[in-house]
């Protein structure tokens, strides 16, 4: 077992806050010291209350189920020889309302671009074999109810 974990500070900077009309800037520190500029989304909170230049949840959503599939594909291909000289997705998340009518993240696409080097090249079943594999360890996958896509994109 191993525990994560994020500490998220946000404050209130002399804004009237009742209002409703203070900024949703904020910080997310990661272990080793690693600082990031979160903000709500400008599609849920209205700007100038939300900060463009920030990363929001349902990005950092997106980035962590991408990110987890990539780190899987990249060891599961390491061990079958297979040489990645880079991987590319831009992953894309829908937010909508879904069953419940309440507003979720239903749908992530993962479209892996992934260029491989050597004598050693994966197939097209191989390649759908290793994403797939992947998709089925990414833990960050396993623990969510948004139903998420894999389509690597070729060549």
């Amino acid at each position: 077992m191993a525990t994560y974990g994020a500490t998220i500070a946000w404050e209130r900077n002399g804004e009237t806050f009742t209002d409703n009309r203070y900024s949703r800037a904020h910080r997310w520190t990661f272990d080793g010291g690693i600082e990031v500029r979160a903000s709500s989304s400008s599609h849920v909170v209205p700007l100038p209350y939300s900060a463009e230049d920030a990363v929001d949840p349902e990005e950092a959503f997106v980035a962590s189920l991408s990110s987890c599939h990539m780190l899987w594909f990249l060891s599961i291909a390491a061990k079958q020889g297979f040489c990645v000289d880079s991987y590319t997705d831009a992953a894309e998340g829908v937010m909508e309302k879904n069953g419940q009518g309440r507003l979720a993240m239903t749908v992530v696409t993962l479209r892996p671009h992934v260029v491989f080097s050597g004598e050693k090249q994966p197939s097209p079943s191989e390649l759908e074999a290793l994403h797939h594999r992947a998709h089925d360890e990414c833990f960050i996958a396993n623990s969510v109810k948004t139903e998420v896509r894999c389509v690597p994109v070729l060549g």
